[in-house]
């Protein structure tokens, strides 16, 4: 089976640091999911700053060497209602259109993100024939996305031996 990851870089972030608690080695994930079949591509999504900073320069880079095409989107500043400037960049057009594009190249996606915005896409996915793998952690996955993956979702707290950071 030919296999392409996906991984939503915010989302996969937070989902470490405010749930699990612990980090993921992105490099043993590529190796677990390799135990599933051929790993035929694997993208990270990441929004970056404007200068990027050095060290998410080197991090970016280092995905890169393990196997990853890196897609980035700057940073923009939105103003918040309250006064605070925040900054954002959603990368799940980018995300959706390279599942999309890439469709013909994989028997499945993996999908690394609780994001309930890409249960439509998984939809499709599904319609179009392939598999999917949705990899999140519970209470960081979208109720719609837990639901409609059934079988098909992996918990990081259950394959934590495997991937986590060393």
């Amino acid at each position: 089976m030919k296999i392409a990851v996906f991984v939503d870089g915010a989302n996969f972030f937070y989902m470490q640091k405010d749930r699990l608690h612990w980090w993921i080695d992105p490099k043993r994930l590529l190796d677990w999911v390799r135990t599933l079949g051929e790993l035929v591509d694997a993208f990270y999504y990441v929004a970056v700053d404007d200068p990027i900073e050095p060290q998410q320069e080197n991090f970016l880079r280092a995905l890169t060497y393990m196997g990853f095409s890196v897609v980035t989107k700057p940073l923009r500043i939105v103003n918040g209602e309250n006064g605070h400037d925040r900054k954002k960049a959603n990368l799940d057009v980018e995300i959706v259109l390279d599942m999309m594009t890439h469709v013909s190249h994989y028997d499945a996606a993996v999908l690394v993100s609780g994001d309930a915005d890409f249960e439509r896409p998984l939809q499709t996915i599904r319609a179009r024939g392939r598999k999917f793998l949705i990899m999140s952690t519970q209470g960081f996955v979208a109720r719609e996305i837990r639901q409609m993956a059934g079988m098909h979702f992996v918990d990081f707290q259950d394959i934590r031996d495997h991937v986590e950071k060393r």
